[in-house]
Formats: structure tokens, C-alpha cells, sequence
């Protein structure tokens, strides 16, 4: 059985690097972290250097594994959804199995996951965050099934703030801008440009936004958090 001890329990998945990672370790210091995602040394590193820590390794988009994963969660404190996926392309060259990709990583295992832990959530009147992007505000050309999978991850964290408010558990989107990760570099890369991490928000920023909304007092209810990189 997975429980809570003395500090409250917390998961993050898209722990082994980038922003997930950047969230593991700011909450480290206050709570005992499930670290998820794919890559079981990765994870293994991380959790090295965080007492308290250790590795959840998950297949997110396999039902059966997910199910069996979470079987010994019986309260969480927190859960953060950091893994996702950022293919690029115009709708022309796009395919349908790149949506299909896209929405079941950014979106369909968000809402699976998080429909399997809502008794553990509930229990601890617990904070539910979904790392979403810029990209879910506003669509530019060549992002389309990413930025509609954004869009349709904030419509999903507002139907549950909804749903779960007389219930205790309190639901935050945090949409950073450019941030120097992995996957920012794919971005650069593909946009033909010369890679600048400086340029971009650094990911303990975004994990700070992130401690905000985990952290906030009983009267507060902190929806929506919108990040940009500081002018230059």
C-alpha cells in the first residue's frame, strides 16, 4: 500500500527530465514523491538526489498497466501531469495517427489517470495540476494537433474543478510559454533556428508557478496560471 506517512504524498508524472522534473524537486522538500513516466534509470536519477522520492514507472497510455499502478494509492495529496508530447506540422501534413498520438498522450491518459485516483484524491481533498502550454490559449499555423490538444486539456481541468468542488479537490492549469527543455529544442530545431536556452523560461519557474497552487491557503483557489518568459 502506497500511503501517505507524516508529509503529504504527491505524483508527477513526465519526471525524468524538463519541467516534470523541475516540479519533483520543488516539492521534494514538503512531500513524498511518486516520480512517473517511462524511463526507469532516468527516474532512478532523479529520485537520487530527493529524499523521499522514488520512481512510479507507468506506460501512461496503457489502461491495464495504469490501473494496476495506482491499485496501492489510497490517498494523494497532489497530482501533476507534466508528460505530454509536442509534434509540429501543418494540418496538410499532419496524419491522422499524429493526432491520434497526440490526444492520447496529452489528453486521454491526463483524463484516465486522474479518473483512477479521484477516490485517492478526494480522500485527501487533494490539488490536481495540469502543465498545459501558451499553446492552449491561442493556435498558431503549424501546431494544430498540439495546441487542440492543449485546448481540449484545459476544457478537461475546468469540467473537473466543476465537478470536484463540493468534493475538496482543487483543479489548476498552468500554461508556461517557451521553456528550455527537450522538447523546446525539438521546437527550435524544427522552426530552423538556432537553439538559445537564455531566451526561454527556465523550468524551476514553471515549477515554482506550480508550488503556488499546491501551496495556496483554504480560501484560495488558484484556476488558471499564465507564464511568460520576461522581456530581454
Amino acid at each position: 500500500m502506497i500511503e501517505s506517512g507524516a508529509r503529504p504524498l504527491a505524483l508527477v508524472t513526465g519526471a525524468s527530465r524538463g519541467i516534470g522534473a523541475a516540479v519533483a524537486r520543488a516539492l521534494a522538500p514538503t512531500h513524498d514523491v511518486l516520480l512517473g513516466g517511462r524511463d526507469a534509470d532516468a527516474l532512478g536519477a532523479v529520485a537520487a538526489g530527493l529524499p523521499g522520492a522514488r520512481p512510479w514507472p507507468v506506460e501512461l497510455t496503457d489502461p491495464t498497466e495504469l490501473a494496476d499502478a495506482i491499485a496501492d494509492i489510497d490517498r494523494l495529496d497532489v497530482l501533476v501531469h507534466s508528460a505530454g508530447i509536442g509534434p509540429l506540422g501543418t494540418v496538410e501534413d499532419s496524419p491522422a495517427e499524429q493526432w491520434r498520438q497526440t490526444f492520447e498522450i496529452n489528453v486521454v491518459a491526463v483524463a484516465e489517470l486522474t479518473r483512477l485516483l479521484l477516490p485517492a484524491l478526494r480522500a485527501a481533498r487533494g490539488r490536481v495540476v495540469c502543465i498545459n502550454s501558451g499553446a492552449g490559449f491561442t493556435a498558431r499555423p503549424g501546431w494544430a494537433s498540439y495546441a487542440a490538444s492543449k485546448f481540449a486539456l484545459r476544457a478537461f481541468a475546468d469540467a473537473l474543478r466543476a465537478e470536484e468542488a463540493t468534493r475538496g479537490v482543487r483543479v489548476t492549469s498552468v500554461h508556461p510559454g517557451r521553456t528550455d527543455t527537450d522538447m523546446q529544442r525539438a521546437v527550435v530545431a524544427h522552426e530552423g533556428g538556432e537553439y538559445d536556452g537564455s531566451r526561454f523560461l527556465h523550468p524551476e519557474s514553471v515549477a515554482r508557478a506550480v508550488l503556488l497552487a499546491v501551496t495556496a491557503p483554504p480560501d484560495a483557489d488558484v484556476t488558471e496560471l499564465s507564464i511568460r518568459p520576461a522581456p530581454r
